[in-house]
């Protein structure tokens, strides 16, 4: 960690650590990065300190599972949307902590935007998260009657052309 989680404040480390025990990763590094900002820590650096407090805790972090993708579920999960579901996306994110994982959104018209339905990520003994992610995406899109749109399935690429602008 490199000293920076002995320069938190004991209540940053508190705070950070209940986010930790609650599999709560982002609210832990921006916890953390809040705090050591003005001391020249970087993103990067805020998600190795939070990786260094998962392995630290160890068996206590009450992991969440990972979300289900089967279509029940994830038409669900759209149904309860504050719009109409236009299409369904997958899309590739990543981070220091996790590397590639694909979200799947539903792009949204009337109000326009979109709604997050899932994250797929690398697992063990799984299919790739691309693999997984388009199937459980086109099916899903094949119940709702919509088009399914995953600009790069076999290759990483955030900035694959979005469904709007394809």
């Amino acid at each position: 960690m490199s000293g920076w989680w002995t320069r938190l404040e004991e209540r940053t480390r508190q705070e950070v650590d209940a986010s930790v025990l609650d599999d709560r990763r982002m609210a832990a590094v921006k916890a953390v990065r809040e705090a050591l900002r003005p001391l020249g820590l970087g993103l990067r650096e805020a998600e190795q300190v939070v990786h260094a407090r998962y392995e630290a805790l160890g068996d206590r972090v009450r992991r969440r599972p990972p979300d289900p993708l089967d279509v029940p579920l994830l038409t669900a999960r759209a149904a309860a949307l504050p719009g109409r579901v236009a299409a369904v996306e997958a899309l590739w994110d990543g981070d220091t902590v996790h590397d590639w994982f694909v979200v799947l959104v539903a792009v949204l018209d009337d109000p326009a935007g979109e709604g997050h339905l899932a994250t797929v990520h690398h697992r063990p003994g799984a299919p790739p998260p691309g693999t997984a992610a388009a199937e459980a995406g086109r099916a899903l899109a094949d119940s709702l009657g919509v088009p399914f749109h995953f600009a790069s399935p076999d290759v990483p690429d955030d900035r694959a052309p979005r469904w709007r602008t394809a």
